[in-house]
């Protein structure tokens, strides 16, 4: 008989080094508010519930808090993710219908890479099995022919690349080169996977939205052929 995976227990906490520590059980996280290392404000995931908390909304962590410094049980709003700037997870179009919880857990499968000016992300022929949501700066995608630059398109924040060699590893068809100093999101294949296995739940409205762009994409590019044939065959 197949035996069933168990639930996973305990709590998670997003750090300031914008790393997820855990899970932990409640006495150490009650050491850990002790000690200041989780404050009132600080995001920690509920395993048994698979949704996310400020720990000063705890019910269990507020006696502690008041005994620490009374009244930081109330908290500000914070940014779920710690050296992410509110908000920005919602500037990409295909996360924005997700739910804070459901962002939190997303970026649990997730990298965030920042690249400084005129770093080449991916390199064309490279081999590729990843995919990156641009959270903030300017991209531009590049090829190279007769040894000079040709500018295919220019990314803004909101936007992302790299979604077919996600699926099929396949060769990168250009560069991606950083305009500006860019924060990104990166889907490898591997933790799309886990995420896929995990909580297919959150992996499916991700994917669906995916294909929703790339069929946006090709219908416009169809729409592009066709115009392009009509001018030629008007101008013979």
């Amino acid at each position: 008989m197949e035996q069933q995976p168990t639930q996973e227990v305990g709590y998670k906490i997003w750090a300031v080094d914008d790393v997820v520590y855990g899970p932990v059980d409640m006495p150490t996280l009650v050491e850990w508010v002790k000690d200041e290392r989780v404050l009132a404000g600080t995001w920690v995931f509920i395993c048994h519930k698979g949704e996310w908390s400020k720990a000063g909304q705890i019910p269990e962590l507020r006696v502690t808090f008041n005994a620490v410094s009374p009244g930081s049980a109330v908290v500000a709003p914070a940014p779920l993710i710690a050296g992410i700037r509110p908000g920005v997870l919602r500037r990409v179009k295909i996360l924005g219908e997700m739910s804070d919880q459901q962002l939190g857990r997303f970026a649990q499968f997730m990298e965030v890479e920042n690249a400084h000016q005129f770093h080449t992300i991916v390199k064309q022929g490279d081999p590729g099995d990843a995919m990156y949501l641009i959270l903030e700066g300017e991209l531009r995608v590049r090829q190279m022919i007769g040894g000079r630059e040709t500018v295919l398109v220019t990314l803004l924040a909101g936007e992302f690349f790299g979604d077919i060699s996600l699926f099929d590893h396949g060769s990168r068809s250009a560069d991606v080169v950083a305009n500006t100093p860019s924060v990104l999101l990166k889907v490898s294949a591997v933790n799309l996977q886990r995420m896929v296995q995990e909580v297919p739940e959150l992996a499916t409205p991700f994917l669906v939205a995916v294909c929703k762009t790339l069929t946006a994409r090709i219908r416009a590019d169809n729409k592009r052929l066709r115009d392009s044939i009509n001018v030629a065959r008007a101008v013979r």
